[in-house]
């Protein structure tokens, strides 16, 4: 069998290769690249690394009224500051100044310069817009920022907003926001940031956490009763705003995964993904019916239908070629799922082409892909599917379901996914 450990690079800050790495952030609905191609600072995974210079930032003089100083620091183009609107009379400034110590990252829908990840909103199927659609994102434009500490244990800490093109945060009249015990601010952004921390880590013994928003000071809070209810939901001083392997974050319109250094270099390569898929066509799974053999295509070739592909029934997991019979005889339109009765057990249900999971990001193990999520046929191992079908994703303002994280389409059935049964060849 196919080692593991044989062409994994080291991935981990100790590594004395490149710069340190982080950690990389991994978009949810994205099977190894974005739909229209990665370009640029938009794509489909981030890595993040330790920057030549420290560019983070820390909280420092709090201005509580319309001094100059205040007017001067959101002026200055310099001086990052977050501005807290209480009233048309009053507005709270916070300035903040430099951090050696630590490295700041922003994430968000802007494509202007302080934003280093810009991520758009993630469609279920792997969809994207089209130019002539005009859909009203709910991703805010400075989303969230993840300050990381550039030295050993390199922790990753996430924070609501961040900073513009003047390095000012203003949060207005209707943000929820409110003046702590030790008298600084805080607040909680319109759409909010949402995090979930597995526990256990990001393994196949993890097991999901409780989803908590997280403010634009990074204090952790239960969930509003809506999306962008004005009333805060409780503090959680027990939790933290630490990013783990396998934390979620959720920015109303995608859902990133965070993986760190040292999980990622435990996590399969796409090379090793290439390797399971050439053992599984080596078995020559056979079409029961058409005693076709079958053939996952390359992992380059993962949205393109082939006539080798194998296409399974999701009620029972029984793999075939693709056939015409009990129904429409347009591959393409088959896919879009209609019910089908399997010749082999009777079992009605969705029938659809198997696509092997391509982003490796998204594996808890290294084990062979044996089952696929349902309906939309995404294949990868069995524990992978097993974590995934648990883990409840924001959907829309207050809803929650499962859904495959190559595709993002909510999965359905008792278990969420199906073990495949393939046919080995007659001869």
């Amino acid at each position: 069998m196919f080692s593991l450990g044989q062409e994994n690079i080291p991935t981990s800050p100790a590594s004395t290769k490149g710069p340190v790495k982080y950690g990389e952030l991994i978009v949810l609905g994205c099977n190894g690249s974005l739909p229209n191609g990665d370009k640029g600072r938009r794509k489909s995974r981030f890595a993040l690394c330790r920057r030549n210079k420290a560019n983070g930032v820390k909280p420092s003089t709090v201005h509580t009224s319309c001094t100059p100083q205040a007017a001067k620091a959101i002026s200055n183009k310099e001086q990052h500051s977050i501005s807290y609107t209480l009233s048309r009379a009053q507005t709270v400034v916070v300035e903040y100044t430099h951090d050696s110590n630590t490295d700041m990252f922003q994430i968000g829908r802007s494509t202007e310069n302080p934003i280093d990840f810009v991520v758009t909103d993630t469609m279920p199927g792997g969809q994207s817009h089209t130019d002539g659609q005009t859909i009203q994102s709910t991703i805010s434009r400075f989303a969230c920022r993840i300050i990381c500490q550039r030295n050993p244990p390199y922790s990753a800490r996430i924070y609501a907003a961040g900073f513009d093109s003047s390095k000012n945060i203003f949060l207005g009249e209707k943000a929820a926001k409110w003046r702590m015990q030790d008298g600084q601010m805080d607040a909680l952004t319109t759409n909010g940031v949402l995090v979930m921390h597995p526990r256990h880590g990001f393994s196949q013994d993890s097991k999901p956490g409780l989803w908590r928003e997280i403010s634009v000071c990074g204090n952790v809070f239960t969930l509003r009763e809506t999306r962008s209810a004005q009333q805060r939901g409780k503090m959680v001083d027990s939790e933290s705003n630490e990013l783990v392997d396998g934390s979620l974050i959720d920015l109303c319109g995608a859902t990133l995964l965070w993986r760190t250094a040292e999980g990622l270099a435990l996590t399969p390569t796409v090379k090793h993904l290439e390797a399971l898929r050439q053992e599984l066509n080596a078995g020559r799974p056979q079409c029961p019916v058409g005693f076709n053999t079958l053939a996952f295509p390359s992992l380059r070739r993962k949205d393109t239908l082939d006539e080798k592909q194998p296409w399974a029934y999701m009620r029972c997991g029984h793999v075939h070629g693709y056939h015409g019979w009990g129904g429409r005889r347009d591959p393409v339109v088959e896919a879009e799922c209609q019910e089908r009765e399997c010749p082999m057990c009777r079992a009605r249900g969705p029938y659809v082409p198997l696509w092997l999971g391509c982003e490796a990001g998204f594996y808890v193990d290294a084990e062979p892909p044996t089952h696929a999520f349902v309906p939309c046929g995404h294949v990868c191992s069995e524990k992978t599917t097993a974590y995934w079908s648990q883990i409840p994703l924001p959907h829309g303002t207050h809803a929650f379901h499962a859904a495959c994280p190559f595709c993002i389409q909510p999965l359905s059935g008792e278990a969420g996914a199906v073990r495949l049964i393939f046919q080995s060849p007659l001869d």
